[in-house]
């Protein structure tokens, strides 16, 4: 057989693979069976190449003799490509390197740094949204991101976490909106919407959902956690199925999927909002990457309420849409906490500890009072300014000042 003869039948035998897979995907988006009778010989095809493509392991379908390696559903299957990038970081195995890092600090130590770390994660998640809300709330956010992986995901799931989320719902409408969604400004004059992002259309949120839990149930040890967490994440965010609290359940979601898979360690929350925060440009930049491409595709007219209504069919650009980006972002986040922000907590701990002590070698004090002392030393530099020496700590002795100002800079310093 010479070159040519190789050649055609090379060709001719991948013609027929691609032909088993576009038959595949054909019916498999359609819900439409074909008029073509099952194979009965021929080996099994991945339907996307793993190689390229971050999939799953694949169920076999012997209708078109082909394995079904698709990671989400026809309601939601975003893909990630394999770059050089997300190889670089699939092979680092960050959680076993956070479990190295576990394994170094002492067990009381581990439990305060991760108290420390869901309240950071929880401030943070409010912050992005350039809200203070009370202490409390803040708290209360912290325990439900602390409970994340433990109730699978649900339309019903993600309400009540809305619910959790908004407390009073006097004036914001909870559960699926039921009208158009954007986000952007309002023209100043006629209040008419700028939107940079507009959310999916009302009548297809329960649809897109539905198919977005059953991706989180799908690749739920199937997958890597952080991809998963990334195409389930951004995807929630860019559907936008509630009026209030998507940004806060998007970044919930990540938490959830991680714990979930156990990448996390147990009872330990990666403080991914507060990265997120810091790079908050980023952040934005990867959003609107798919936004700005999406908005010039969605026809739409303003309401009379300044809102938007959307006039052709977009439920597929919330379906299917490259997540790469989001997913190589994403992997930053959490390789920065598990090399920096975990073993820093941890190491700040461990100094307020032996900063604690050496206070109480000199002058008795209530953890309080140590803790004012502390925070009033680092504001200033590491001395106590003249106001702190005249009031709160007026007692104290110019040579129990001076040891205590040496012992703060000889521990964080």
């Amino acid at each position: 057989m010479d070159y040519n003869e190789i050649s055609q039948e090379n060709t001719l035998f991948w013609i027929f693979r691609t032909f088993r897979r576009l038959w595949f995907l054909y019916e498999w988006l359609s819900s439409k069976k074909l008029n073509l009778p099952d194979l009965e010989t021929g080996n099994f095809v991945p339907v996307i190449n793993p190689e390229l493509q971050f999939a799953l392991p694949g169920k076999k379908v012997h209708r078109q003799r082909v394995l079904d390696n698709m990671p989400g559903t026809p309601g939601f299957c975003p893909l990630v490509r394999r770059t050089p990038l997300l190889e670089e970081y699939t092979g680092k195995n960050l959680k076993a390197r956070a479990m190295a890092v576990i394994d170094r600090i002492p067990s009381d130590i581990i439990s305060r740094t991760a108290s420390f770390l869901l309240l950071k994660d929880s401030r943070a998640s409010y912050a992005i949204e350039n809200e203070v809300p009370p202490h409390k709330r803040i708290e209360r956010w912290g325990q439900i991101i602390g409970q994340a992986g433990t109730n699978d995901l649900c339309i019903e799931e993600l309400i009540r976490l809305q619910e959790i989320l908004i407390g009073d719902s006097r004036f914001i409408k909870t559960g699926l909106r039921r009208e158009g969604g954007f986000v952007g400004e309002h023209d100043r004059e006629t209040g008419t919407p700028i939107p940079e992002h507009i959310s999916a259309s009302h009548r297809d949120l329960s649809d897109l959902l539905k198919g977005l839990t059953s991706y989180a149930l799908r690749t739920r040890g199937n997958m890597d956690p952080v991809i998963a967490a990334a195409v389930l994440a951004f995807g929630f965010i860019y559907i936008h199925p509630f009026s209030d609290g998507n940004g806060r359940i998007h970044r919930y979601l990540i938490h959830h999927i991680l714990a979930e898979n156990g990448f996390n360690p147990p009872g330990l929350v990666f403080p991914v909002s507060a990265v997120i925060l810091d790079r908050i440009q980023e952040y934005r930049k990867t959003l609107l990457g798919y936004s700005s491409r999406l908005l010039p595709l969605i026809q739409w007219e303003p309401t009379k309420d300044n809102n938007v209504v959307i006039k052709n069919e977009t439920a597929a650009y919330y379906r299917f849409f490259d997540a790469t980006p989001h997913a190589g972002f994403l992997y930053s986040c959490v390789e920065r906490t598990i090399e920096l922000d975990l073993p820093e907590e941890a190491r700040f701990l461990q100094r307020y500890d032996s900063f604690k002590r050496s206070i109480e070698e000199i002058v008795e004090m209530p953890s309080r009072t140590v803790d004012l002392l502390f925070r009033f030393l680092k504001q200033n530099n590491g001395t106590l300014s003249k106001r702190a020496r005249e009031k709160e700590f007026r007692k104290l002795t110019d040579g129990e000042q001076a040891a205590i100002e040496e012992i703060f800079k000889r521990i964080f310093e």
